[in-house]
């Protein structure tokens, strides 16, 4: 780094205009695709330090103003003008004798979508955010026609930057390239018929760095479906802009880590560097060493490119948890999501208590594995944020909440008669079978539990280093949906070594319990590159297979050392056959983890039965999948595997939970 008496600081020709101490003007961007229907914490988190300490920032959820966008008149006339021009240049192709294969599919694919009444089309997507953002929310009937609603514009966005698939519910999007494969990145960037985030970015993003005109902008990129999305926003800002810093974080960067200094075109061509597990001060460090308060050298969490090369700073540092300023959500349209109520996330912990699940790797995102609040700080600060921001409903984001927490927490609520809804993600236990613990949870305000179940089959959670009895999962459920909390429970098949007499121990658990049960999500296992199976898989039986070409890896592919228990396809098939057969009892339509968890807070009840899927006479339970009215699994032949993150009804956190 080299200040010059310009006032200048140089990075490998970056350059961000400062004087000595001058506090930096930072956007924060939080790409799509995400669920719509809360913000997230990492930006609120970033920004109540940066202000802490003098800095101005603007923060932006680009994925609610995306959505926003997609389903206004304003952009479905555009995209109408997108595909009629498409589809011209297709027909002189035609004309010409140069169509190929893949032109003459989209050419079928626009003259399909080019007949539709855009107006109309655009008239309904404005009534169904009106529904989801008011009272008819309410009436499962109207809810579930705005869902679909959405589904239907997605379809016709799709076409228009064909081959892409863009799906609402958010998170499954396929651009037709791989997240895993560093050069179909790095092309997709560029590539402006299928990226619709290039246009996003173009509309919603360019203007607004034009128009704030901020030193630095942080992109936090959390789960493998943002990458494309994320890296797109800082390539354009950055050809763009090229005078602001880039910086990138958040968990997908974090565990990416020891791959990103093997690919200098992304920290030449699309970021300026990348901040690994939290973020909180090295983002605040990073801007003091870009003002020229301190060495860049010096900045812990940091990876950077200089005169000669890339840097990857040694030191990590940790968050202390209880010094933390509150959440600040100041800036972020907390009345565009598409619920009725505002809903803000909020987290106690750091980190796994359990931290022992040999599939899961959620924790590689913290450097140190748990840390949390005390209790009392816990319910002070989530009255403080409800007063603030006059939200009485909370999404407790732990990983897992722990259970002393979880008994102190809920008195304290109700001692103090805080008054609010929440929902959290929490593992079966033993410490909590009281009949009176369950009952002080449900006055407290809790409405839905996230349980990952994984298995019913105690031989296979010892294999997991889960540890649970199978009479404890049975007693946690009874107890919870007795006093009219939602259980939703996740579990997956093929864990190795897993029989499949085992796995069929699992599945007739689910409908043995479907009474306590109220929504599931079964999948299959996936080997996530940085759990304590891919490192040790001689232990556990497998051989882990690297692809070279996927040089970006989130999961590998495995196999089995001996014929032993479930093959991958195996898993994949008992899965399929699972939603083919089994999943009616629990085929939900309002599919968003927090749209059930305002249906209950609503009615006051687990017993919801006008929001689960009604099958006309005659539709097959394929068709009731092809509508997209309930919440199936994505492909089960998708080679990418899962996907990580916070929690949502979506396979997203299948394989995260404790």
């Amino acid at each position: 780094m080299d200040s010059t008496s310009t006032g200048l600081i140089q990075v490998d020709g970056m350059a961000v205009p400062s004087r000595a101490g001058r506090k930096l003007k930072t956007m924060l961007l939080f790409p799509p695709e995400w669920v719509p229907t809360a913000p997230y914490l990492a930006l609120p988190s970033l920004t109540a330090v940066l202000r802490q300490h003098g800095h101005e920032v603007i923060q932006k959820d680009v994925n609610i103003e995306m959505y926003d966008l997609f389903f206004s008149d304003a952009f479905l006339i555009w995209v109408k003008a997108r595909m009629d021009m498409q589809l011209h240049e297709l027909e002189a192709k035609e004309r010409a004798g140069l169509l190929t294969d893949q032109e003459t599919d989209q050419k079928a694919c626009l003259e399909t979508k080019t007949v539709w009444d855009v107006f109309e089309l655009a008239e309904r997507a404005e009534s169904a955010k009106r529904v989801v953002r008011g009272e008819e929310f309410y009436e499962a009937d109207k809810l579930e026609w705005a869902l679909n609603t959405f589904r239907e514009v997605m379809q016709y966005i799709s076409a228009a930057y064909y081959p892409a698939s863009l799906v609402f519910y958010p998170m499954e999007s396929n651009l037709g390239y791989r997240p895993g494969v560093s050069r179909e990145v790095l092309a997709c960037l560029e590539d402006d018929q299928v990226n619709v985030y290039r246009d996003v970015c173009r509309q919603l993003i360019l203007p607004a760095v034009h128009k704030e005109a901020p030193d630095v902008v942080g992109v936090s990129i959390g789960t493998q479906m943002q990458l494309m999305a994320g890296l797109t926003l800082c390539k354009m800002i950055k050809e763009a802009f090229p005078h602001i810093h880039i910086t990138v974080g958040g968990n997908v960067i974090t565990r990416l880590q020891e791959e990103l200094p093997n690919h200098p075109r992304l920290l030449t061509e699309v970021f300026d560097s990348a901040i690994m597990y939290e973020g909180e001060h090295a983002l605040l460090w990073l801007l003091e060493a870009l003002s020229g308060q301190r060495d860049l050298a010096a900045v812990p969490n940091l990876m950077y490119r200089d005169a000669t090369g890339i840097q990857v700073n040694k030191e990590i540092y940790t968050e202390k948890t209880t010094a933390l300023p509150l959440p600040d959500f100041d800036g972020l349209p907390l009345d565009s999501y598409f619920v009725p109520v505002r809903i803000l996330p909020y987290l106690a912990t750091r980190g796994c208590y359990w931290g022992r699940c040999t599939f899961c790797d959620h924790g590689q995102g913290y450097f140190d594995q748990y840390r949390g609040l005390p209790a009392q700080d816990v319910v002070r600060q989530i009255k403080a944020l409800k007063e603030k921001y006059r939200a009485e409903h909370f999404l407790f984001a732990d990983e897992s909440y722990p259970p002393a927490l979880f008994k102190k927490v809920t008195h304290l609520l109700v001692e103090q008669e805080i008054g609010i809804k929440w929902t959290t993600l929490i593992r079966f236990e033993e410490t909590l079978q009281d009949p009176e613990l369950w009952k002080l949870a449900a006055k407290s305000g809790c409405c839905t539990l996230y349980y990952g179940m994984e298995s019913a089959n105690e031989r296979v959670l010892n294999l997991m280093d889960k540890h649970v009895k199978k009479s404890v999962i049975e007693n946690n459920l009874q107890q919870a949906a007795e006093v009219g909390i939602w259980n939703h429970v996740m579990a997956f098949y093929g864990f190795p070594g897993e029989t499949r007499e085992e796995a069929e121990e699992t599945r007739q658990f689910l409908l043995d319990n479907k009474e306590r049960i109220h929504s599931v999500e079964l999948f299959y296992f996936v080997a996530y590159r940085h759990t304590p199976m891919v490192r040790n898989p001689d232990r556990f039986g497998i051989t882990i297979h690297k692809q070279e070409e996927y040089d970006l890896p989130l999961d590998y592919y495995y196999t089995l050392n001996e014929p032993v228990g479930l093959t991958c396809l195996d898993a994949m098939q008992l899965c399929e056959e699972f939603y083919q057969n089994d999943f009616e009892p629990w085929a939900v339509r309002v599919n968003a983890r927090e749209h059930v968890f305002l249906y209950i807070s609503k009615y006051g009840s687990n017993r919801l039965p006008q929001i689960y899927a009604k099958r006309k006479e005659g539709e097959t339970r394929q068709a009731d999948r092809v509508s997209g009215l309930v919440t199936w699994p994505v492909s089960l032949g998708d080679a990418e595997g899962g996907k990580d993150g916070e929690p949502s009804m979506t396979r997203v956190v299948s394989h995260t939970v404790s």
